[in-house]
């Protein structure tokens, strides 16, 4: 079960957010939400995972800057929606997980494979909590903002209705 500590106003390049802190008893996740979303149809919603890579070091190897910025920019445009920001390196598997792949990733496999072959899980991410976040939030359901249709599946799983998936363009 997820809960909801506290939240605040940020002001974001691409306006004005209600950011709130979550906690399920293991990790934080965060909610950027705009707009009103409660009993909200089709809103759109974006599920992504933390990568230090990306948004601290603003790596330019990976997608995940310019994928959180291209969702934030969707959103805007629309006037309301969500961001999920969950505590969940390297698919899950961690930061070392991250780093013990990239051999793999640079002889050419796909980042799932070169996990396995590092050998972690080609995918351990759960989207439980994203999906309470989104009950929490009591959005009826999502037009999911993602390149990877198996988000939507396990949204699904766990109670979320995603109404369809809409390509992310970075």
């Amino acid at each position: 079960m997820i809960f909801r500590l506290i939240e605040r106003d940020l002001k974001t390049k691409f306006g004005d957010f209600r950011e709130l802190l979550f906690y399920d008893g293991r990790s934080e996740s965060i909610a950027l939400v705009m707009g009103n979303v409660e009993m909200g149809e089709d809103v759109i919603c974006r599920v992504h995972s933390a990568c230090v890579s990306g948004h601290v070091f603003n790596s330019v190897e990976c997608e995940c800057q310019a994928e959180m910025e291209a969702a934030q920019s969707a959103i805007q445009t629309a006037g309301r929606g969500v961001i999920i920001y969950l505590e969940q390196e390297g698919k899950g598997n961690g930061h070392l997980a991250l780093m013990a792949s990239i051999p793999y990733k640079k002889a050419g496999m796909k980042q799932s494979e070169a996990y396995e072959r590092a050998g972690f899980e080609a995918d351990a991410r759960s989207f439980r909590a994203a999906s309470e976040i989104l009950a929490d939030l009591k959005v009826k359901s999502v037009v999911l903002l993602t390149n990877n249709a198996g988000k939507a599946d396990d949204l699904r799983r766990f109670s979320t209705i995603v109404s369809a998936i809409k390509e992310l363009k970075i």
